[in-house]
């Protein structure tokens, strides 16, 4: 049999990711698909989606894993061009045993890769070590499978509709009278950024009964105006700058896969992912008091507290989407979230990440307060944090470093949590470094009461990375 190996650097926790035609190549696409389709038969599955995001790549790789899934005997329906979470919503709709996306996500334009899930539950860690595996051995199934195309963007999109209040009929139909009073029309401003979202973006605005301005809503796999990841306020200036200058009541947007949403408020400032976990869990709370809502280590402790308030049970995770939702399976949670914009929604939806669902939902809950979205921001409580800190380092030293930085914490007697790398909790406020799973970075963030305290745990955090021989980031300053 035929036998290939892959570059070790693209088999991720969570994906299969690298540089194209670097460390990912186009054989590897097709023994993914060998190597994915023989584990879907030895557990007596056999049909998949496939879909692919807008890198120029992406049809290539796309049509050599097609090739593998089709010649291994598998029945394989190709759902086209579009967001992960599209791919996602495929499984299900299309009653498939699995699903595979094409993507490299929010990482850098020669990037690419492959997600990979079950319907029955995520694919992740030594499952995709496990392909690696297989494509060493050689051991492949071969058959003689089947193609379709499957254009199910529209049903997409009504599956969005169906949970947006704004233009349904039953829509107003809430508990506060004053809330049926008449309200001017919403102004949302969008950006997908040039990523695979758009196309979804722009027909899902025009059946919302709103107003809407588009950015950047054009598929470009060179991403001409910035970079699509949310998470980085500098890839959020545009939207910003229109949500002001327009007057809208908020902005929206999304990474290159559409799989993580950034919102901005309608004063510009930026909603962080745990900011708006608070949003969401309080909404559904409401109806389903004491149930577990997840968040990931590196959000505040405040969304803890108010999910607590709110008579929720919270339940700090690890950083990592395949992670989560595993948890999520596992303690039944109704949703989850990370600071990186993932947002899970099992309440009404699937359980896995969508960004534009996510975008639905806030809009739900903005339409439907009397209050702005700035004002609901406002009204948490304050403290003084830093955003998510990436530091670059090696694949081979981050995770050395988290190690290390364990160890000098453990002589030094400071307790701490390692669920997933190391949080400190000082009472006043807590610091947070962990390695990131697909990336070659480390992540930090500091959280605290008062100025002055960040400051001090900033001091703390620069005096541990010194210690670890970790280059110091502006950011610490």
């Amino acid at each position: 049999m035929t036998k290939h190996k892959f570059s070790p650097s693209i088999l991720r926790a969570y994906d299969i990711r690298g540089i194209y035609n670097q460390t990912l190549f186009d054989a590897d696409a097709f023994f993914v698909g060998k190597s994915f389709a023989s584990f879907l038969h030895k557990n007596g599955k056999k049909k998949i989606s496939v879909a692919c995001d807008g890198r120029a790549s992406s049809p290539l790789l796309k049509a050599q894993l097609i090739k593998a899934l089709v010649e291994s005997g598998l029945e394989v329906l190709d759902v086209g061009l579009g967001p992960t979470p599209m791919l996602y919503f495929s499984v299900y709709h299309l009653d498939c045993d699995a699903g595979i996306m094409v993507t490299g996500s929010h990482n850098p334009k020669d990037h690419n890769g492959f997600k990979m899930m079950l319907r029955d539950r995520p694919f992740f860690g030594d499952d995709i070590l496990g392909l690696g595996k297989l494509v060493e051995a050689g051991d492949f199934v071969d058959g003689e499978g089947s193609i379709e195309d499957r254009d199910i963007k529209a049903d997409y999109v009504d599956r969005m509709l169906s949970d947006c209040v704004l233009g349904q009929s039953d829509s107003h139909l809430l508990d506060d009278i004053d809330a049926m009073k008449p309200k001017k029309k919403m102004k949302i401003a969008w950006d997908a950024g040039n990523g695979a979202a758009g196309e979804i973006m722009t027909d899902l605005s025009k059946r919302i009964d709103a107003d809407h301005i588009l950015l950047f809503a054009d598929i470009d796999a060179t991403f001409p105006n910035h970079h699509p990841d949310p998470t980085v306020p500098k890839n959020l200036e545009d939207l910003i700058k229109v949500v002001l200058d327009e007057g809208c009541d908020l902005g929206i947007a999304f990474d290159g896969d559409g799989d993580r949403i950034g919102v901005v408020d309608n004063e510009g400032a930026i909603i962080w992912g745990d900011q708006l976990m608070v949003f969401y869990a309080r909404e559904i709370l409401k109806a389903k008091p004491g149930a577990t809502i997840i968040a990931d280590v590196k959000a505040s402790n405040v969304l803890f507290d108010e999910i607590a308030k709110a008579g929720g049970v919270p339940l700090m995770g690890k950083t990592g989407h395949s992670l989560i939702k595993a948890k999520m399976k596992e303690t039944k949670a109704v949703l989850a979230g990370e600071m990186s914009g993932h947002i899970f929604f099992a309440d009404k939806y699937y359980g896995f990440d969508d960004g534009i669902y996510a975008a639905i939902r806030i809009i739900n809950i903005v339409e439907q307060s009397s209050f702005s979205l700035a004002h609901m921001r406002k009204e948490l409580p304050q403290t003084c944090a830093t955003p998510e800190i990436r530091i670059e380092c090696s694949e081979e030293r981050k995770f050395q470093i988290v190690e290390e930085l364990k160890e000098n914490l453990k002589k030094s007697g400071v307790s701490f949590n390692d669920i997933d790398g190391v949080r400190t909790n000082t009472g006043k406020g807590w610091w947070l470094l962990r390695a990131s799973n697909t990336q070659s970075v480390l992540v930090a963030r500091c959280e605290a009461d008062s100025v002055e305290n960040l400051e001090k745990l900033k001091v703390d955090l620069r005096k541990n990375l010194e210690f670890c021989a970790v280059k110091i980031p502006e950011e610490l300053q």
